[in-house]
């Protein structure tokens, strides 16, 4: 069930990471075994939410009722942490949205996508939609947490996902399937954004580590 059944490698990430964070002016709070919520970071923004991201005209993301995708506590005091949580969230809506639409070139996807992750992406779709499966149940994100880098034009999120309740049913079938006995359901999510000329926090890359956090 897990998102990005395959991701960047964790060497590329945690070079894209220690870029970020030095950016961000060091790393003592950016542990991904320490989540604590998006508006804790350490470092203020020294640039303001772009102008063009307020009009910029961003995709309807639709869910069905099936499949619960919702996010525990998003909020952030600081408008730019809130834009990257804004994004971040649409950009998880739109990868299962495409896998419930069946539509592994979704244009949302790329939107939210930089180019250079937007294939892995598509593969991560594409290992639901080739085999037929489409997904339903609850599945809450929770716990994010957001670093900015002081250039104004990178962050890294992490969040994590409860695939408790989360299942792939076959769509000729019906045949309905959860996590196997024993998966641990608690998924860590490290991402890189990247912001766009539109003002738009794009991913940049991701990588999920299942058991690396709980309720």
């Amino acid at each position: 069930m897990a998102r990005r059944a395959l991701t960047t490698t964790a060497a590329a990430f945690a070079t894209a990471a220690a870029l970020l964070l030095t950016a961000c002016g060091g790393g003592d709070d950016a542990s991904s075994d320490d989540i604590k919520g998006a508006g804790n970071s350490s470092g203020s923004p020294s640039a303001s939410p772009s102008a063009s991201a307020a009009v910029v005209k961003r995709p309807v993301i639709k869910l069905p009722s099936s499949f619960q995708l919702t996010f525990e506590n998003w909020t952030s005091s600081d408008p730019v942490e809130q834009a990257v949580l804004n994004d971040g969230k649409e950009e998880l809506r739109a990868g299962y949205a495409a896998v419930i639409a069946n539509d592994p070139d979704s244009e949302a996807v790329a939107f939210y996508d930089t180019e250079g992750v937007r294939g892995q992406t598509k593969q991560w779709i594409k290992s639901y939609t080739d085999k037929g499966y489409t997904v339903i149940g609850k599945l809450p994100a929770f716990n994010p947490k957001v670093i900015l880098a002081k250039n104004g034009k990178g962050a890294a999120l992490t969040y994590c996902t409860d695939e408790t309740e989360a299942k792939t049913r076959h769509r000729k079938t019906g045949k309905v399937e959860g996590n196997p006995a024993g998966t641990n359901p608690y998924v860590l999510y490290s991402l890189s954004l990247t912001k766009n000329e539109q003002g738009v926090w794009q991913n940049s890359s991701v990588r999920g580590e299942r058991g690396k956090c709980s309720r």
